[in-house]
Parts: C-alpha cells; sequence; structure tokens
C-alpha cells in the first residue's frame, strides 16, 4: 500500500515547521485580545474524563455551565460537554441550552485496544444515549503495527455505526479521531494518521487523549492543519482540527488559534471545524479577560 503521505505529495520538513511554530509562538502577546479569548472559550469541548466521574459529579458540571449565562452574559457558552459515553445522556437530560453539544469519547477510550465489535456497540449506545458528536481513538495497534488498512477500516466501521444509529434521530453525530500523537513520534507518522482519519470519514482529527506522556503539541498541530490543508484541497472536503491535552493557559490556547488561522485561514476559526478538548483551560481564559482569578468551572 502507497504512503497517503505521497498521495497527497506532503513531506514534512521537521526544521521548517520548528521554524514557522517559534515564528507564531513569538508574535502571540500581539495577539491576545478578549474578543480572540472569548472566541476560544466558545470553541471548548468541556471535558471531564475521570475514573471518579459520576452522575452527581457530571450535573455538577453541567449545572454550572447552564449557570454560566447569567453571571457572565456576554460570554458565548463552551462548544460541547465532554463525558465517558455511559455518563453522555446526564448532559442531555440536564442541559438548558440546546446549542451545547454532548460529546461522549468511544471506541474503549483511552487506548482503543478492544474487539472492533465492541467499539462499534459503545459507538451506537452513545448516539442512543444522546452525543452528538463522538471521539474515537485510532487503533494504533494496527496502525503502528503495519496494518495501516485494518486501522482505517475500523474508523469506516465506526463511521458507518454511527450515521446509522444517528439517523432515526434525525440527527448528524460528528466523528472525531484521535491520533494520539504524542506515540506517534515522527512528522510523517503524523502525517499518515492524519490522512487515513479523514480518507475514512473523521469530521475532525484530534491530537490527544489527554492520558498519555505527550499530549497536544504545537508541532503536531502545525502537521495535522497542514494535512487539512492537503486534504480540502485536493477533495473539497473540510475536516476539523482539536487540539488535546495540557491545553490549559490563554497562551496556549491563542498558539492553537493562531496556527489554524496561518495553515487554515478564517473559514476554520468556528466551532464546526476547530476544538479544544479542556479541563482547565476555561478557569484560565475567564481570569485573562477579566484580569483577576476567576474559578467558575
Amino acid at each position: 500500500m502507497a504512503k497517503l503521505i505521497e498521495k497527497y505529495g506532503y513531506a514534512p520538513d521537521k526544521d521548517a515547521i520548528a521554524h514557522n511554530v517559534e515564528l507564531i509562538a513569538a508574535n502571540l502577546e500581539k495577539v491576545v485580545t478578549p474578543d480572540i479569548l472569548k472566541a476560544c472559550f466558545s470553541l471548548m469541548d468541556l471535558t471531564t474524563l475521570s475514573t471518579t466521574d459520576t452522575v452527581s459529579s457530571v450535573s455538577k458540571l453541567v449545572g454550572k455551565v447552564n449557570a454560566f449565562a447569567a453571571q457572565y452574559p456576554d460570554y458565548p457558552l463552551p462548544a460541547s460537554v465532554c463525558v465517558y459515553p455511559n455518563l453522555a445522556s446526564v448532559v442531555k437530560e440536564q442541559k438548558a441550552d440546546p446549542d451545547l453539544h454532548v460529546t461522549a469519547v468511544s471506541s474503549c477510550f483511552p487506548t482503543a485496544q478492544s474487539f472492533l465489535e465492541v467499539k462499534i456497540k459503545e459507538c451506537e449506545m452513545a448516539v442512543a444515549a444522546g452525543a452528538d458528536e463522538i471521539d474515537i481513538v485510532l487503533a494504533l495497534n494496527k496502525f503502528l503495527g503495519g496494518d495501516i488498512e485494518g486501522a482505517g477500516a475500523e474508523i469506516a466501521a465506526m463511521k458507518a455505526a454511527i450515521d446509522a444509529a444517528a439517523a432515526p434521530l434525525g440527527k448528524k453525530v460528528v466523528l472525531k479521531v484521535i491520533l494520539e500523537t504524542g506515540l506517534l513520534v515522527t512528522p510523517e507518522l503524523i502525517a499518515e494518521a492524519s490522512f487515513l482519519a479523514m480518507e475514512n470519514g473523521a469530521d475532525f482529527i484530534k491530537t490527544s487523549t489527554g492520558k498519555v506522556e505527550v499530549n497536544a503539541t504545537p508541532m503536531s498541530a502545525y502537521i495535522m492543519c497542514e494535512c487539512i490543508r492537503l486534504f480540502y484541497e485536493k477533495t473539497s472536503r473540510k475536516v476539523g482540527f482539536k487540539a488535546a491535552g495540557g491545553i490549559s493557559s490563554a497562551l496556549d490556547a491563542v498558539g492553537y488559534w493562531s496556527i489554524v488561522s496561518t495553515l487554515l485561514g478564517k473559514e476554520w476559526l468556528q466551532k464546526s471545524l476547530f476544538r479544544f478538548g479542556v479541563s482547565r483551560l476555561a478557569n484560565a481564559l475567564l481570569s485573562e479577560i477579566e484580569q483577576k482569578t476567576v474559578t467558575w468551572f
């Protein structure tokens, strides 16, 4: 099987990418404005993925989101609340704003180490429980083991199952594919995984689970966004980008915002094409905008 990076004519230059990332980082202080910080806030998948998550703790988080508009009327809401699939129904039943989406991690998150039939069933059950968006994990056991076609086929199978489960509900469920870029190591592997996910139906490609040692990095984000641009040029299909794992400061968010803006343009700076997976960023953005410590979430 020919490499997908060759099909799309992509030869990542690590030194050039590192230089461009440094240039973007050097300009961040000039980019930070309250409007951009609020825009970043609107792109958040506000996330709780703890072993100790309960119905009560997720209800408490949703309650904070519900009360946020009254306390901060000049702010947008986050794009979604992201939880384990068995807790998706809690978010669905308790969220006050229909525009707030329910995101559920699935496919045996965070390792994807199980039978494909189990992963498919979990995706279907998450949709039935109310998920508007499903975040699955690339099967690294296949991808890193050399079975690239098998890894892609798993994505396609879950995409088909999600679409089939969503159709009777009269909705379109967004599929995000987590590449776990910190474990892919080389720019070439990150790019190959990006193209593989997009070719097999991903609506978004996402950096990380947040559960490994190296999660989102500007380098991996830059590579993924270059791949998204090349894929769009070849297919005319827009795929979104999600940065997740370790994004905790306002400057972190603006850094990824700047990468997306630079490589993909203003069209991508909206929640239908750009997300942050975060647990700590919300308070950091609020604190930066308000110029005082805020701990709402």
